[in-house]
């Protein structure tokens, strides 16, 4: 079983890409590992900030046990493929297909910043925090310059795909961090900081939803390139409406927040609604992919771009919908969380058994290895 959307490694030989002092089959994972790997941490991190949200304490802390430990096994890999194989970071770096997914970082680290905080361990989320603000400067300007000046013998708009909105959702993520910095030392100036990032984060939506849209109507489409990255269409409003829901919380009597807090309503129970309408097309785009295509059913790592989706419009909803007094978001989220939850599941367990076939055919090559001859 492997990977087969725009972040499989699949076309990439861990023989030519060895990392120094590490055995070639777990080098060749480390060198190969996609840049939207830190969508599982992503993932987990949100539904298990909306279980929190719904008083589901237990498995609220256990996903996010699974979250942290995945971010720092994921942050060693990403350091060492850094490190060993710098030219197939800059290879992701100007793939416009690519690119993109390293904003997963970003997210992640936003994320659990955010539930750190939930948990009282204030320093931890403020280092989240200032790691998710450095990295998102970092790849906000690099990615973009890389990808226009790189000599390309075709269109990039052909290579345009879903995880550019996670252009979007590292933007507002660190906006949703400022707003959390900013509501924990009561800073004016973090605010307004918060105000603008959300700002940019929606403004980016409507490029990059007009770049994506543009491409599925001037390029033929089939099952491989409609992958699940799509769900990021709604994704992307969900922390949109959160990073809404975060400054909303704010002290009204900072200066930005009085004209902030009717534009920032406004424009993110429009997204919400937005992100619901989403929903209903993004699962016709599945069963068109799956069942009237017979695209197979199988682990890919862009599935995590399905659990975050639903796990953000589901906490967003709670949040939102609880700071605006809206009972029946509150309620829709509580629904949608454990959608969220059953999707986390399936995508797990898809993702073990893919590595679990992966373990085997590596027994089996190692089986079927010549021994040493007899003299």
């Amino acid at each position: 079983m492997q990977a087969s959307d725009e972040f499989s490694e699949g076309q990439l030989n861990p023989a030519n890409a060895p990392i120094p002092g590490v055995d070639k089959p777990t080098g060749g994972l480390i060198a190969n590992l996609p840049p939207a790997s830190f969508s599982f941490v992503m993932a987990t991190g949100i539904v298990s900030t909306g279980l929190e949200l719904y008083g589901a304490a237990l498995p609220s802390l256990v996903l996010f046990i699974i979250a942290v430990l995945a971010g720092i096994v994921l942050a060693a890999a990403t350091l060492m493929r850094l490190i060993g194989t710098f030219g197939l970071v800059m290879r992701d770096i100007r793939s416009p297909g690519r690119a993109f997914g390293f904003f997963t970082i970003v997210a992640a680290a936003n994320v659990l910043g955010a539930r750190f905080e939930m948990y009282g361990w204030i320093t931890t989320a403020l280092a989240m925090a200032i790691l998710g603000a450095v990295v998102w400067v970092v790849l906000n300007y690099t990615l973009p310059t890389e990808l226009l000046v790189a000599e390309r013998k075709t269109p990039m708009i052909a290579e345009i795909n879903g995880s550019w909105f996670l252009w979007v959702v590292g933007t507002q993520s660190v906006a949703v961090a400022a707003a959390m910095v900013a509501r924990l030392g009561g800073s004016a100036l973090l605010g307004a900081v918060a105000v603008g990032l959300w700002g940019v984060g929606v403004m980016l939506y409507l490029l990059v939803a007009t770049l994506v849209t543009i491409r599925l109507l001037t390029h033929p489409v089939d099952p491989a390139s409609l992958s699940p990255t799509y769900w990021i269409y709604m994704g992307a409003t969900a922390i949109s409406v959160l990073a809404g829901s975060r400054i909303l919380l704010l002290d009204a009597t900072m200066p930005i927040m009085e004209t902030a807090t009717p534009v920032v309503a406004g424009i993110s129970f429009i997204l919400w609604a937005l992100g619901l309408w989403w929903i209903p097309l993004l699962i016709l785009f599945g069963i068109w992919r799956h069942v009237l295509r017979h695209r197979p059913l199988r682990y890919e790592i862009s599935l995590w771009s399905i659990v975050f989706p639903l796990g953000m419009y589901a906490t967003a909803s709670m949040l939102f919908g609880g700071v605006e007094g809206l009972d029946f978001m509150v309620g829709l989220g509580r629904i949608i969380i454990w959608v969220a939850l059953l999707a986390w599941l399936a995508s797990s367990l898809a993702m073990a058994h893919a590595a679990f076939s992966w373990l085997r055919r590596r027994r089996d090559l190692r089986g079927a290895r010549p021994g040493p001859s007899s003299p």
